[in-house]
């Protein structure tokens, strides 16, 4: 029945907001509501056909979130069942409405594990999917197709699953697994065991003689998705595929159709035997599969593959002439003819290569082939030639050219013939080029294109120099520079899989393409890049600051632009970067002592001011992360652990947590720390415990710092003691040795007594180097 006017409107407006929910998913949970009465099942067949595809297609959606979908599916069960009632409805309606339930079933499931008190909406899933088992052994080829895709799901669904976290039931894949025991509508029993019967039917295709392509097929593409997340049933579904021949209808007449239906069943079977393989190499069924797989390859070869085989023997003379009759009747084969002869006159670079005389072949204009074309068919060509054949027509073109070249130098220039013995001697300054007569081809002829070139010595070629680069250039491209290296450093920020090899003390800094190396890369050029560069040289203090200022740019240099965002990046994730930061200092540490080194070196008069950059950007890095770490963070303990100098300004940012009633533990256990693992700033170190303990701590907080005095400096302890107890006050005594650590200190693996004086210096306020 034709659509009237006002129908075909409603129906264009209806793909309208087909369009708009595509554009935005948001609107679905407005639009499906109010398709429902309009694509209902007295509708017109075009608008059910409409509404159909429509809900198959929604709820297929990967834009739309499972809760929306959820909600929606509660909604639309009542159309689909009357859709699917009503008696000679179209089968492309009833294909839509079965796909439509394969992806609404999981949802309803969810649905009614979590409510289990509401029974119409089960009930009316349940009429749905009775309505279309049914319907799996009578209707039609495409019908059955989605028929077999919603049993594959309903068993999926109806068996156990993985549960990944059963902290979020929403997260978990819908299965078995959600249901309670004791659920009233959804018992998990009498579920698991109409599972197993739908598998032990969905199987039966492979046991039926004979079988239909059609559905072997679509049972074989639905069974991967069960094997792979269905473990207890994979063996039972690979078992019965090993006992499937799709081959075993060979001996049957053998049409177009049935050949073309058996090689989709071999090649559907094998590729997904073949992915089974492969997702699992050891399993019990391997040697199996790989024996099945086999044999059915060898199957089909000797079947189907007729191209692969030797040609026989010919029974008769491919060139009608026999052996033994060819002395008897005095017949020769045909020779093959000699190379061509050229023309007289001027000869053309495709007359000398022609080695035949059809006309249509010599007259045929190659030229108006694309290159890509005449490069197709000419890399075949040649490599199907024999080789005997081809060096024969080489040669008789090298025939034709000797010939040619001895003709030509034999005979006389037209022109010297032509001019008397008087103007033989005549050498004009200016002699214009010969035109040449090209040919239909139009390449020149061979004579002029064959002449002897002169030699031409052409010297060296160099380049112009580039202009040079003004400083707002420069810093631009340095920028760029640095950008592109802390790219790559991002990208590298990833954790990896690949398990490094250690190269001990004699590796090269840099050597792997790999996130070390750009740390490498990237701390150097801070660093080493502008070395010796950054100091000033003069003979008195103000010629020194003259020149300071004069050297002094307007904006920073490129080196503390560097230092700068490596600063940045180490800031934006330091507890992951704190690494780099050491690596950072421990380089911007060897390059001071370097270039000191380097200004020692210089004559004695001479004055030197070198800009140090260690102790700056090692206080930056301190102040940046000091406020956001809390009273468990390891991270300054190895941050101060693995710089190379530590001096009184770092242990006075130490200090300054103590300030933090919850950070005064962290505090003590960094000093601690750098007590034993470090003698050459003990001394500070415990003149810093000794600061807190009489500055910064209250009584009630004084029992870490206590415990540590005791044990290091106990006439601090003994001093306070006396203090309280008389009334003047009294000199503090010689501070005794530096006592060992105890053997509880040993079997931590701490440092020894053997290292208490190592490196430390006379004046506690100096600052202390590296241990």
């Amino acid at each position: 029945m034709a659509l009237s006017p006002e129908q075909l409107k409603q129906l264009n407006q209806l793909e309208a907001a087909r369009h708009l929910v595509l554009a935005d998913s948001a609107l679905y949970s407005q639009i499906v509501p109010g398709i429902l009465p309009i694509a209902g099942a007295h509708a017109h067949l075009e608008f059910r056909r409409w509404g159909a595809e429509f809900l198959a297609e929604t709820f297929a959606s990967p834009l739309l979130g499972l809760q929306q979908k959820e909600s929606l599916s509660i909604s639309v069960l009542q159309t689909l069942k009357d859709l699917l009632e009503l008696p000679g409805q179209d089968n492309s309606v009833v294909k839509s409405v079965i796909q439509a339930t394969t992806s609404i079933y999981p949802l309803v499931f969810r649905y009614i594990a979590s409510n289990p008190y509401d029974s119409p909406t089960w009930e009316r899933m349940s009429t749905i999917k009775a309505n279309i088992l049914n319907r799996w052994d009578t209707a039609v080829a495409g019908i059955r197709i989605c028929c077999i895709k919603f049993v594959q799901r309903v068993v999926q669904v109806q068996t156990p699953g993985v549960i990944a976290d059963p902290r979020r039931p929403e997260q978990n894949e819908i299965s078995l697994a959600l249901v309670p025991r004791d659920h009233q509508l959804i018992p998990p029993s009498r579920l698991e065991a109409e599972a197993q019967g739908l598998m032990d039917r969905l199987l039966n295709v492979f046991h039926e003689d004979p079988s239909d392509p059609i559905m072997v097929n679509a049972t074989l593409n639905c069974l991967g998705m069960t094997i792979r997340t269905r473990s207890s049933m994979s063996s039972k579904i690979i078992s019965a595929i090993l006992n499937f021949n799709p081959l075993k209808q060979i001996n049957s007449p053998m049409t177009p159709k049935a050949k073309v239906q058996i090689k989709s069943m071999e090649r559907t079977t094998r590729s997904l035997l073949s992915n089974v393989l492969r997702r699992n190499e050891t399993g019990t069924l391997a040697g199996k599969i790989k024996q099945y797989i086999d044999r059915l390859m060898q199957t089909r070869l000797e079947t189907f593959d007729e191209g692969s085989r030797k040609r026989p023997l010919p029974s008769e003379p491919t060139d009608g002439l026999d052996n033994a009759k060819r002395m008897r009747l005095g017949a020769e084969l045909p020779e093959r003819p000699g190379p061509l002869s050229l023309p007289p006159g001027p000869v053309s670079f495709a007359q000398l290569f022609t080695l035949t005389d059809d006309r249509g072949l010599s007259s045929f204009d190659v030229t108006q082939l694309p290159i890509e074309l005449v490069v197709k068919i000419t890399l075949p060509v040649l490599h199907s030639i024999e080789q005997p054949l081809l060096d024969e027509a080489i040669n008789n073109v090298r025939a034709r050219y000797l010939s040619f070249s001895q003709s030509q130098s034999a005979q006389p220039h037209p022109l010297s013939s032509a001019l008397g013995d008087d103007e033989e001697d005549y050498e004009p300054d200016f002699e214009p080029s010969e035109e040449k007569v090209l040919d239909g081809t139009g390449i020149p002829p061979f004579e002029g294109s064959l002449a002897t070139q002169p030699n031409i010595a052409l010297g060296p070629f160099k380049l112009r120099p580039p202009p040079p680069l003004t400083l707002e250039e420069t810093e631009k491209i340095g920028k760029a520079t640095v950008d592109r290296v802390f790219g790559m450093m991002s990208v590298f920020d990833e954790p990896s899989t690949v398990k490094k090899q250690k190269t001990g003390l004699n590796r090269l800094a840099g050597s792997n393409y790999d996130r070390d190396a750009w740390i490498t890369v990237i701390t150097r050029l801070a660093t080493r890049a502008s070395g010796f560069l950054e100091y000033d040289k003069g003979e008195g203090e103000d010629e020194i600051n003259q020149n300071a200022l004069a050297r002094k740019p307007a904006t920073p240099s490129i080196s503390d632009k560097i230092r700068d965002t490596l600063w940045k990046f180490i800031i934006e994730d330091f507890r992951s970067r704190i690494a780099i930061a050491i690596a950072w200092l421990n380089e911007e540490w060897f390059n001071d002592r370097i270039q000191a080194e380097a200004s020692r070196t210089e004559s004695s008069d001479s004055k030197v001011r070198l800009e140090r950059h260690y102790e700056n950007w090692m206080l930056k890095i301190l102040d940046s992360i000091v406020p956001f770490l809390d009273a468990k963070d390891k991270v300054l303990i190895r941050f101060l652990s693995e710089i190379p100098e530590i001096n009184e300004r770092v242990l006075d940012r130490v200090k300054g947590l103590a300030k933090d009633p919850e950070r005064v533990t962290l505090a003590v256990t960094v000093l601690h720390y750098l007590i034993l693992v470090r003698p050459p700033v003990r001394e500070i170190c415990i003149d810093a415990i000794e600061d807190l303990w009489r500055k910064y701590l209250d009584d009630d907080a004084k029992g870490p710092t206590t415990k540590l005095l005791t044990k290091w400096r106990p006439q601090v302890l003994n001093s306070s003691t006396t203090t309280n107890s008389n009334t003047t006050p009294t000199s503090t005594p010689t501070p005794n040795p530096i006592k060992s650590p105890t053997p509880s200190d040993s079997k931590m693996g701490l440092p020894s007594a053997s290292v208490k004086g190592e490196g430390v210096t006379s004046n506690t306020n100096a600052v202390a180097a590296a241990g």
